[in-house]
């Protein structure tokens, strides 16, 4: 396995409030996660730290405590998110500065060639599989809302003012239910997480072509061609490569 991952401020933001995680290689679990905060000066990066030290911190102290099963790998997925739930929302509550803090959150935990996904938020993961992109993170936004009821259409959500507006983020609330889902993860498969700097700036299909062209280097011509295209929010990508 192959991993690639790199963050970037983009050209407006004065701070980069994504932060990410990837297990060493000679780590048993392999895990990545991934968080887009947001909420006042500091706030967000520190959402986003705290949710992504949280989960990795509680999977890596109970991953050997659980059956290796399926149903209890995404179970503690699912209690990992929930617990750096409740870190953020109670650090939130310690200063007026932090209030309304809050974070997306991607996890990937890969186990014995299944992908183990817990998702909340706009960011996002995607896998290659046979030279097909698909996207296995559903956003939680309010543009996706509109596309789901058949207000606009995908491309005019590109454009929609609104398209920033998360339906659901990790730490603004006492309760919160993550989307958790398994995939395969095959030989010669690929899984890419993103921030939404990322996607807002650069296509799917410009995605799939730049990792399809050289996967050891797309990331960081992908967040080029992001800041060339106006790096107007923190980008942030991890590339995990089943070779």
């Amino acid at each position: 396995m192959k991993v690639f991952a790199n963050t970037d401020v983009g050209k407006a933001r004065e701070m980069n409030q994504d932060y990410y995680y990837i297990s060493p290689p000679e780590q048993e679990i392999q895990l990545f996660i991934l968080a887009d905060g947001m909420g006042g000066y500091q706030g967000g990066e520190i959402a986003s730290r705290l949710a992504t030290i949280s989960v990795k911190g509680y999977i890596e102290s109970n991953f050997f405590q659980i059956e290796h099963d399926k149903e209890s790998i995404q179970k503690l997925v699912l209690s990992a998110i929930e617990y750096a739930n409740m870190v953020v929302y109670e650090k939130s509550k310690e200063s007026k500065d932090l209030e309304g803090m809050g974070t997306t959150i991607e996890v990937c935990l890969i186990y014995n060639n299944k992908a183990y996904i817990g998702h909340i938020g706009d960011s996002r993961i995607y896998r290659i599989r046979k030279d097909i992109i698909r996207k296995i993170t559903k956003d939680h936004s309010y543009v996706e809302e509109l596309i789901k009821d058949g207000t606009i259409t995908r491309e005019e959500s590109y454009t929609h003012p609104k398209k920033n507006m998360l339906m659901k983020a990790l730490g603004c609330t006492s309760f919160v239910e993550p989307d958790i889902t398994v995939k395969g993860f095959l030989k010669e498969d690929v899984i890419f997480m993103n921030s939404d700097g990322l996607t807002n700036m650069v296509t799917e299909n410009e995605i799939h072509s730049y990792i399809k062209e050289d996967v050891e280097k797309a990331i960081n011509r992908l967040i080029n061609r992001a800041n060339e295209l106006g790096g107007y929010d923190n980008i942030t990508a991890i590339l995990i490569y089943n070779n």
